[in-house]
């Protein structure tokens, strides 16, 4: 049987105890007068949330983003701050009682659309204000250096010879990125999914350990949260789930290997609902900006992530249809 460290969605209750009533200051300059749109001077007060642990995915593209912000003037003193727990519905159900804070927004992706199911929280996506995704990246097939698995083929047999034997590790709760990669992958190699023996951890920064000291038969991941442990060879990469090889990863696709499975990740930023049309308009204007510097094209290269960007009613159809896409796939499975 598949086994689950589910993560309690009890600690919501926490998150929204921490909750602030600041109403949105966002559109303002940095002289403090009120503006709108790409007119806006640099923002100011801005409060970017990660919603799992520091050094994984979410929160390395915050502080890259955060990073750019600041550099090209577009923002001033840009703060990101982490709020872990339940898979980030923690931080979801934060922002969504923060109604009409303009000064907050949340960096999220597909583990927290999966979470928000998976853990039962009141609280959805759907009720958030879209800004933009900004990213795509594929997943990876990873081991640490002492794995007896030196090639994607090695793995393969000893995980179809005995699918329950080896554990597999994710930064994310069930109905993620990290959770949907090896399910899919089972379907493609013909294992039985429920048998699947998937350990959830809350975001990159707390599986990146359990990679290193060997305890786990393998992880699925972004490559992009450890290029430093698979440049150093602390962690090897067995394959990628891109339709192309990973740029800096010397490591096959999943396709190349003779398996049917092309599969991406991707993460964005949402506001809380009921925000002034003029702060939401500020920072999607910011965050266009963003998209547009140097400094974001470094960001992307040094990440080796995809440019994915898309903004309001665009990203807002996305999610929706990513909201439906994940519901129905744990429906099937029994997990929502």
């Amino acid at each position: 049987m598949r086994q689950i460290r589910a993560l309690r969605i009890a600690a919501v209750a926490a998150g929204i105890a921490l909750m602030a009533t600041g109403c949105g200051a966002t559109g303002k300059s940095s002289t403090g007068s009120s503006s709108s749109g790409a007119a806006a001077g640099p923002i100011t007060g801005l409060q970017i949330m990660v919603p799992n642990t520091p050094g994984g995915g979410y929160d390395t593209t915050a502080r890259a983003a955060a990073k750019v912000l600041d550099d090209e003037k577009i923002a001033n003193n840009t703060e990101v701050f982490n709020l872990a727990g339940a898979g980030g519905t923690v931080g979801l159900a934060r922002v969504v009682n923060e109604k009409g804070n303009g000064d907050l927004a949340m960096l999220m992706g597909l583990g927290v659309v999966g979470a928000s199911y998976t853990n039962k929280s009141e609280s959805k996506l759907t009720e958030t204000t879209p800004l933009a995704r900004l990213i795509e990246e594929p997943g990876a097939i990873m081991v640490s250096k002492d794995s007896p698995y030196k090639t994607i083929d090695d793995l393969v047999k000893a995980w179809k010879a005995d699918p329950g034997s080896i554990s597999v590790g994710g930064g994310s709760s069930p109905g993620g990125p990290d959770h949907l990669l090896p399910m899919q992958l089972a379907g493609a190699l013909g294992i039985d999914a429920t048998k699947v023996n998937y350990v959830a951890y809350d975001g990159g920064g707390d599986l990146l350990p359990a990679i290193l000291g060997n305890k786990l038969g393998f992880a699925a991941s972004g490559a992009g949260e450890y290029l430093q442990q698979i440049k150093s060879g602390e962690v090897r990469v067995l394959a990628t789930s891109g339709e192309k090889r990973l740029e800096g990863v010397d490591a096959p696709t999943l396709k190349e290997s003779n398996i049917d499975l092309v599969f991406t990740n991707w993460r964005g930023m949402v506001a809380p609902p009921g925000i002034s049309e003029d702060d939401k308009k500020s920072l999607i204007a910011a965050l266009e900006k963003m998209h547009e510097s140097a400094g974001w094209k470094e960001a992307l290269k040094t990440h080796s992530w995809t440019d994915a960007f898309i903004t309001g009613d665009e990203f807002q159809k996305f999610l929706t249809d990513q909201d439906k896409r994940v519901a129905d796939v744990l429906t099937k499975l029994g997990l929502a």
